[in-house]
């Protein structure tokens, strides 16, 4: 009886570090603090920080009803894209401070959020820091026919209004996309690719290697000697999965998840 007692209690021991683990990042370049419980209807969101010369913040984002803090991160830089949280389906307000900035520091942009039921946006600031703003977009993680990846572009350049993007074998991946702008996804064969970034006053060459059956996002980014390159972050390495976010800002990606919580337990309960 007490060999059981112990190994029930050794259990809800580890069944809470688990839990504990799964449901905050690792130590990085930012840290989130995601919600213990999430409703079934819930989506997905991620964040970004794409102005150039905005310096690290901290970003806050509050659920409208309740005003309850259901995610944080600190010291977001520049081309930081994090991980995907899952939240609960409703209206929330996201807010940026500088990093370090004490809580009753007014924001440099806020602004409303909606996440919807079995969908994933992602939020990202970009422009200058003069002109700072917030954008909104739904990721559509719709598989790709066998052996393609599905890609799309966020122009989020502040050296150039437009710039075109094609391969180096002339496959055209986006044409005057403007600042700001988001395209459509386009289907590519996968494997390695080197994209050549043409603009009105910057350029630049960027390789990249997508998976089959994978859906990212090409965030294309200004370098610090003036030219422009391309950010690829994953959106769906597994599409019909929790969204696989990229992992620029920490171990988010590795965390454990909740069923894999379960089956542990159950495995050590004999189930």
């Amino acid at each position: 009886m007490n060999n059981h007692r112990t190994r029930a209690r050794g259990i809800a021991v580890l069944a809470a570090a688990l839990i504990a683990a799964g449901l905050a990042f690792a130590p990085g370049a930012a840290t989130a603090v995601v919600p213990a419980a999430v409703d079934e209807a819930g989506g997905w969101l991620r964040l970004g920080h794409l102005s150039p010369d905005t310096k690290s913040v901290d970003v806050e984002v509050t659920a409208r009803r309740g005003g309850a803090v259901v995610l944080e991160l600190q010291g977001v830089g520049y081309g930081d894209v994090s991980a995907y949280s899952q939240l609960a389906a409703g209206m929330y307000k996201v807010s940026m401070v500088p990093a370090g900035s004490p809580p009753s520091t007014r924001a440099v942009v806020s602004s409303n959020v909606k996440v919807d039921a079995d969908a994933a946006t992602t939020v990202v600031a970009y422009g200058p820091s003069a002109d700072l703003e917030v954008k909104a977009v739904v990721d559509d993680l719709t598989e790709p026919t066998a052996g393609n990846a599905r890609l799309r572009l966020f122009q989020a350049s502040t050296l150039t209004d437009e710039v075109d993007v094609a391969t180096t074998t002339g496959l055209s991946i986006a044409q005057g996309a403007i600042a700001g702008s988001v395209t459509g996804y386009a289907e590519v064969p996968a494997g390695q690719w080197t994209l050549e970034l043409s603009g009105e006053d910057a350029k630049g060459l960027t390789a990249i290697d997508v998976a089959a059956g994978s859906v990212s996002t090409l965030f294309v980014l200004d370098t610090a000697a003036g030219g422009l390159t391309i950010l690829p972050i994953v959106d769906s390495a597994a599409v019909g999965v929790t969204p696989d976010g990229g992992v620029n800002t920490g171990g988010g990606g590795s965390a454990p998840r909740l069923e894999d919580v379960r089956w542990l337990i159950g495995r050590l309960l004999g189930f």
